[in-house]
């Protein structure tokens, strides 16, 4: 008998999950974010051998060529370089690029051009033009996606693990535990979220990992308000009860009896989150105190380039603001169609 209730139980969950898809997928909006955060997903794990630049950090300089305007070709006179570069493997090239093979000289005079039928030229354009150190803005703004997602998604990891325990701890024993915790979220709540992550970030100094850190230290009150308030109302239920009744432990009552049911609020919760990490890095990185030079962000391509808005350059400070907008509605857009979709457990 226990048997045949498991089975129907796993059957009757397996139901709901595709219900919910299919609901999920009459959202166009949705379904449009969901394809779009699919592309950005793929083209940040395959970094390197997607770039235009395959270059560490795309920092490939060519001061002769810069601030040049979109879609801008020249040729390049390749020499090799001695002592020869070593090759790397697949997976490193992927994930860290591979340094220059040949020192590039770009040729800007046609006359040159035009006479060199026996010099080893290769004509390359550069889609969305250079920066002011001669960088392929394109090559900048595909491998910034990676930071934003990699941001986002540590600091929600970060988040889920600290926000679920403790809001789930004071919401399942209440009392002066309850209280205790309460007090804590409130206080850290109080504080404002970009003060905080400045001051966790001097405390930890600035870098790659340090920032996510401090992105991830202060989301998570979100996630432990919710899931105290959640936990409150599911504690009072019969099964939880029953779990008591049975000798389950407490760990195991809460972490997979109740945790389950309030699983669709977290993923909600989570894209909502995953923006907020985004816009936030940015915000950072457009201060000096995010990610460090070489490494190619959105926010730092925005610092280094709004002074030429007025100019007529001004597409080199809107084009990361346009991709940082985007990500971020992309994930709205899908948390607000997961909510849609989730409706059906009520």
């Amino acid at each position: 008998m226990f048997l045949f209730r498991k089975k129907r139980s796993e059957e009757k969950a397996l139901s709901l999950s595709a219900l919910t898809w299919k609901r999920f997928k009459k959202e166009k909006t949705g379904m449009v974010s969901l394809v779009f955060l699919g592309l950005v997903l793929l083209m940040a794990i395959l970094g390197y051998l997607v770039t235009p630049d395959k270059t560490p950090h795309g920092n490939n300089q060519h001061l002769e060529i810069a601030l040049q305007p979109l879609g801008f070709s020249v040729y390049f006179l390749n020499l090799p370089k001695e002592p020869p570069v070593e090759k790397v493997s697949f997976f490193h090239k992927m994930l860290f690029g591979q340094a220059g093979q040949y020192n590039s000289i770009p040729i800007i005079d046609d006359d040159i051009v035009g006479a060199s039928y026996n010099l080893p030229l290769q004509k390359k354009t550069f889609l969305l033009g250079t920066d002011r150190y001669g960088r392929d803005v394109l090559t900048q703004l595909m491998l910034g996606a990676r930071i934003s997602l990699a941001v986002g998604f540590i600091a929600v990891v970060i988040a889920l693990i600290i926000g679920v325990f403790v809001g789930a701890i004071a919401g399942y024993y209440g009392g002066k535990i309850d209280a205790a915790l309460t007090w804590l979220i409130n206080v850290v709540w109080s504080i404002p979220t970009l003060l905080l992550v400045i001051a966790i970030s001097f405390a930890l100094g600035k870098g790659f990992w340090q920032i996510f850190i401090a992105i991830g230290l202060t989301m998570w009150v979100d996630i432990a308000r919710v899931v105290r308030g959640q936990m409150l109302a599911l504690k009072q239920q019969d099964f939880v009860e029953a779990g008591k009744a049975l000798g389950f432990s407490d760990f195991r009552i809460i972490f997979k009896h109740i945790m389950p049911n309030i699983l669709g609020t977290l993923v909600v919760l989570s894209a909502a989150n995953f923006s907020s990490a985004i816009l936030m890095e940015a915000g950072l990185s457009f201060l000096g105190m995010g990610v460090q030079p070489p490494i190619p962000s959105w926010g730092m391509m925005m610092k280094e380039n709004y002074a030429y808005i007025v100019l007529d350059k001004a597409y080199l400070a809107i084009a990361p603001g346009v991709a940082i907008m985007l990500l971020v509605l992309a994930f709205m857009l899908v948390g607000s169609a997961l909510r849609n979709a989730m409706e059906v457990r009520r």
